[in-house]
């Protein structure tokens, strides 16, 4: 239990027959004693009237987004499509794109006429996408 001065505030020792800070006689002091309190009784929880409902936590999503590669070449796709469409069936498209070895394989069944058919498919697949799709998916890098 902590004794102040009754003069100027200061916190003094209960013992003590005078303030330290100002001087001022302290009066004797009974030391307090300690009250008889019942037990407290237990309180038991009382269910709402309606049923409380949680807050969602939001998760807050980063503010940057993450960079994609940009693909750049220097090889048209305009170009490629109309090789796969006129000379693919011997693979010129595929030497232009930089696929040495898929070249050689169509030069070797170019008298099957299987090479043509898939070359004409994919210079239509070429003249239709993006550049960036052409870029990324089509050209050796």
């Amino acid at each position: 239990m902590e004794v102040k001065c009754p003069q100027c505030g200061a916190p003094v020792d209960p013992q003590a027959k005078a303030c330290k800070f100002c001087g001022a006689a302290l009066a004797a002091q009974q030391p307090a004693q300690p009250q008889y309190a019942p037990p407290a009784q237990p309180q038991y929880a009382q269910q709402p009237a309606q049923p409380q409902y949680v807050q969602p936590v939001i998760i807050q999503q980063p503010q940057y987004a993450p960079q994609q590669p940009v693909y750049t070449t220097d090889k048209s796709k305009v170009a490629a499509g109309l090789l796969a469409l006129f000379l693919g069936g011997i693979g010129v498209h595929k030497f232009y794109l930089g696929y040495t070895g898929q070249g050689i394989i169509y030069l070797l069944f170019c008298w099957t006429f299987i090479p043509a058919l898939i070359a004409f498919i994919e210079g239509i697949v070429y003249l239709t996408s993006s550049d960036e799709k052409f870029a990324r998916v089509y050209v050796k890098h």
